[in-house]
């Protein structure tokens, strides 16, 4: 049983002042819970209509009615398990491959996905902007599918940490350089910009080359979602 102000609590983390003020975000669905559960994440309570269904420290588990998790939940339809976790210091960064990095992107389901596509190409680390979506966020949790466990995920001041780079800094342009016929190195950043407005001018003025995806047919469609772009991008990347 759980009372009304761990309730309270819990709804409070779908805010992010209340996140950064407290260092914790909640989890839920068996799927992405399950998956946190099984990486480096510290895990501060488990709450579940269901005790067989994850495997957890049995001091951090709390069993709840179907009715007390959709009270602490954010879903419309609460999916048996609720988790608390602590907010890890972000990891350090293998410039040895890759590191996707978003310049301002806003959109919950647009960051999740690309977390998700990280992990999918074996992106290890994601850098973000400061004014990027916060990748705590339920929606974008949601969205990631378990993947927010397997990448590292950080938030910087995306100018000074491109202009340190000692590696090639790409940018998705419309007007860039066929992706297809450019030769990439092994490792390098790849910068993605925001929905409406694309990489910044003081981004932009960092990039060491500008690369596209090329429109075939009737020059039609405006532009690329930018989470279709990146898995288009990615997989010319690993491709290569």
């Amino acid at each position: 049983m759980v009372v009304k102000n761990q309730i309270k609590f819990i709804k409070s983390l779908q805010q992010k002042r209340y996140r950064n003020e407290y260092g914790l975000f909640v989890a839920e669905g068996i799927k992405t819970v399950g998956e946190l559960l099984k990486s480096h994440y510290e895990l501060e309570k488990l709450y579940t209509s269901d005790l067989d269904v994850l495997e957890a420290p049995p001091s951090k588990t709390v069993g709840v009615t179907q009715k007390e998790l959709k009270q602490m939940s954010g879903l419309q339809n609460p999916n048996t398990a609720l988790a608390v976790f602590h907010i890890p210091e972000p990891g350090k960064i293998d410039f040895t491959d890759w590191v996707v990095a978003l310049d301002d992107v806003r959109d919950p389901g647009n960051l999740g996905t690309i977390i998700r596509l990280c992990d999918w190409f074996n992106i290890g680390t994601l850098i973000c902007s400061q004014n990027t979506v916060d990748c705590y966020n339920p929606k974008v949790l949601q969205a990631t599918m378990g993947s927010m466990a397997r990448v590292n995920v950080g938030y910087t001041d995306l100018r000074g940490f491109c202009a340190k780079a000692e590696v090639p800094v790409y940018g998705a342009f419309m007007d860039g350089a066929s992706v297809h016929r450019s030769t990439l190195p092994g490792a390098g950043i790849l910068v993605l910009g925001n929905e409406a407005h694309g990489v910044s001018e003081e981004i932009e003025a960092l990039v060491t080359q500008k690369i596209g995806i090329p429109q075939f047919g009737k020059k039609t469609a405006e532009s690329l979602n930018v989470a279709m772009a990146t898995s288009i991008l990615l997989n010319e990347i690993r491709r290569e």
